[in-house]
């Protein structure tokens, strides 16, 4: 298969592409315009690439979606079957601040995405979605079918090009989605070849790791007084080569099925930003400074996902479900980098 991955130099695309590059034939080409995702991810994409002397293809390409002609162009010269889409401003925040950059980034560049894949014939597309469209859920853990109830200009994005998704595939009847809902992504590459790399980071595991080896002065711990056996908020870290894994599933899944799909990407089962804290400082022998802070506005109290159809549909089996696993290589990747 021919495979266009946009956003592929970021956090999860690379992880996405490097998992294709290393257990398929498929020729892959990323686009990636590096406001956030990294060359260095790039070059190490190759580096494994070449390493292992397939008869696949590697491209790259610099590009933003927001270039109609140059990406349109590109697909009609490159004949693709599928389209695996990452590329998106991710920062709930900033989505706050400046709604139009978001409802630009993530909306409009990928319904044009979308429509450039319709009347180019890529009738596969497998959409990065977000857990974050659940909103503050009542039912826990949070089904497919959990009403939606997204709570911020980030995830209102991503929802609309679901919608979008849905009604194009309900009009043009060859194209088929999958759209997978990420909990919180966390970790790196086993082998610690790629990583984390996006500058002011705000994910906890991330965030405790930097703040392990002395580049932040201290974290932050927001909120105490939650329902839950410590006070803190409990969620569903996913190691980023499970994640991976997900996506090389999802691709099979529609090649096999046809049928566009939807499914929650967890582990079924959460852990309390203490745990984490706690899981941390003890793999990276650092007694940090932890400071507690207020809540964050829209800040559930706990979100869970309920994993069965993506196991049971897929198969999917995740190789990486232990929380100290994930600190242990989200420290080794921020040592790595500290050496850069």
């Amino acid at each position: 298969m021919k495979i266009l991955i946009t956003g592929g130099a970021g956090y999860i695309g690379s992880h996405v592409a490097k998992e294709i590059i290393e257990n398929t034939d498929h020729d892959i080409t990323i686009i990636d315009n590096l406001s956030t995702g990294s060359i260095k991810a790039i070059n190490t994409l190759k580096d494994i690439h070449n390493s292992l002397d397939k008869n696949s293809s590697f491209d790259f390409i610099e590009c933003d979606l927001k270039d109609i002609n140059t990406l349109e162009s590109m697909i009609k010269g490159k004949n693709f079957d599928a389209v695996i889409h990452f590329a998106a401003s991710i920062i709930v925040p900033e989505s706050v601040k400046d709604p139009i950059k978001y409802y630009s980034n993530n909306t409009i560049n990928t319904t044009n995405l979308i429509r450039l894949c319709v009347e180019n014939g890529v009738n596969k597309f497998i959409f990065s979605s977000t857990a974050s469209i659940y909103g503050e859920p009542d039912e826990m853990p949070v089904k497919e079918t959990t009403p939606l109830n997204p709570i911020n200009p980030y995830a209102k994005s991503k929802l609309m090009s679901e919608t979008v998704l849905e009604d194009v595939s309900e009009a043009y009847k060859d194209f088929k989605y999958i759209s997978l809902r990420y909990f919180n992504v966390a970790g790196a590459d086993i082998k610690l070849r790629l990583g984390q790399r996006f500058p002011n980071a705000t994910h906890l595991i991330k965030v405790a790791s930097e703040t392990a080896l002395g580049k932040r002065e201290k974290m932050y711990a927001f909120g105490t007084d939650y329902p839950t056996q410590d006070g803190t908020g409990v969620r569903d870290y996913i190691h980023i080569d499970d994640l991976a894994d997900a996506h090389l599933k999802a691709l099979d899944y529609l090649v096999k099925t046809n049928t566009s799909d939807i499914f929650n990407c967890g582990y079924g089962h959460g852990y309390s930003v203490f745990d984490v804290i706690n899981t941390m400082k003890e793999v990276s022998g650092v007694d940090f400074k932890v400071e507690i802070a207020p809540r964050r506005e829209g800040d559930p109290a706990i979100i869970i996902a309920d994993n069965k159809k993506i196991t049971e549909k897929m198969g999917w089996r995740p190789k990486y479900d232990d929380i100290r696993l994930i600190c242990k290589t989200a420290l080794g990747w921020e040592k790595k980098l500290s050496l850069e």
